[in-house]
């Protein structure tokens, strides 16, 4: 049985239903992944895969990049083809997870960006060791597809239709741009569901590597670090690194290469360490508090604009960051708060966050950022419905501990 016959199950879609629902998914998205089950619109997306048939060409779309300037292309199938690839990814990334290493974190089961956070702080003599971090350029979309193929055919030879099915999506050369067909070099293309796998699958044998001779090493997708006892360790793995990218088509992003030495602490994935200690990045911390200052200015715009009191702004501003620190889907993984809550374990940052967010509440109150905004007090900000981070982190942290005391008793 070939694993293109489980999309028309309607058993596999119920189990990526509830996987999918028991995550922070949008309620809309919910109910449109029920609504198209239910009306078994998967169907004949199925049958023309089984027939062979040429799949729709994906859509290419130029978007900026989250917090910057930079743009980054991705692609996109037609909704019902890109719902069935979304299950195919799924179900592929659980039949194959086998074939990848313990320092491989990223699109994996029961593996996450916080686990490899977790496994490499507690790593026996972490505290003096010495890191390197690297990015890779454009991984997915410079990934050369006649090297993935024979790596793909390795991995999933033995289901020839689901072979077949994957070289034919990879060795399409036309993608839709607007409305016309254009030819283009297109690797895995970002955006697409099934990158995600052959992401995880294209650098195996890297991450083998390390695994093999017991080097610390975590691969998030494009993101790499790896530690050594000394500098020139950290420098030999560099070389190795760069070695197996250059063999593999690929190349390192130089603005994105980093050298930690043991008293500087090392950041990874958006967490920063350094002597025991586990905070969130400050690369986090500046791209958070620049959509603070984004909205703040957004609101401030919208208030002059249309006569509206400062305190109603504020509360506005307040309800936004609540909603995305606070309040997405109760404990889910997703939620900003239990992600990083559930790992760090100091509030440095957290109060450099919470500041920042006060100064930005002032100042929209009072539509000004002069003396005049610390007149509003902060029980006024908990009454607009203000949470502080860090009061958010330390229930959080008892919360866990009276579940885990109860676990204990049972």
């Amino acid at each position: 049985m070939s694993l293109l016959d489980r999309l028309s199950d309607p058993g596999s879609w119920q189990e990526f239903y509830e996987y999918k629902t028991s995550l922070a998914c949008p309620k809309e998205f919910e109910r449109e992944l029920k609504a198209f089950m239910d009306a078994r619109a998967y169907l004949p997306v199925c049958e023309s895969i089984a027939k062979g048939e040429r799949f729709p060409l994906p859509r290419r779309a130029v978007i900026s990049k989250l917090h910057s300037q930079k743009k980054r292309t991705v692609y996109i199938y037609p909704p019902a083809e890109n719902t069935v690839l979304k299950l195919l990814t799924w179900l592929l990334l659980r039949t194959y997870d086998g074939l990848f290493s313990d320092g491989l974190y990223s699109f994996r089961p029961g593996r996450s960006a916080k686990d490899a956070i977790r496994r490499l702080t507690r790593l026996p003599g972490i505290r003096r060791m010495y890191a390197y971090k690297v990015d890779i350029s454009n991984y997915f979309n410079s990934i050369p597809v006649q090297r993935l193929l024979p790596v793909l055919r390795e991995a999933v030879g033995e289901d020839a239709p689901l072979c077949a099915f994957l070289e034919r999506l990879l060795e399409e050369e036309e993608v839709l741009d607007g409305e016309k067909r254009i030819r283009e070099q297109k690797g895995i293309m970002a955006g697409t569901p099934l990158a995600s796998f052959y992401a995880n699958l294209y650098l195996k044998e890297l991450d083998r590597y390390f695994a093999e001779r017991q080097i610390p090493y975590a691969r998030y997708s494009d993101d790499i670090i790896v530690f050594a006892d000394s500098r020139e360790g950290t420098e030999a793995y560099a070389e190795t690194i760069r070695r197996f990218l250059n063999e593999a088509g690929l190349a390192v992003n130089p603005s994105k290469e980093q050298y930690f030495a043991p008293q500087e602490g090392w950041t990874f994935l958006g967490f920063a360490y350094k002597e025991g200690e586990i905070d969130i990045a400050p690369v986090t911390v500046a791209k958070l508090k620049a959509k603070m200052r984004r909205k703040t200015r957004a609101l401030l715009r919208w208030s002059r604009r249309n006569g509206v009191e400062g305190e109603k702004a504020a509360a506005a501003f307040i309800r936004i960051f609540n909603r995305k620190l606070l309040e997405n889907a109760g404990d889910s993984e997703l939620t900003w708060s239990c992600w990083f809550f559930s790992v760090i374990n100091t509030t440095k940052n957290l109060r450099v966050i919470d500041e920042y967010a006060r100064d930005c509440i002032r100042t929209l109150a009072v539509g000004t950022r002069t003396k005049a905004r610390f007149n509003l007090r902060y029980d006024d900000m908990k009454k607009l419905g203000y949470r502080n981070l860090v009061h958010a982190y330390y229930e959080y942290i008892r919360a866990e501990k009276t579940q885990e005391n109860r676990r204990t008793s049972q």
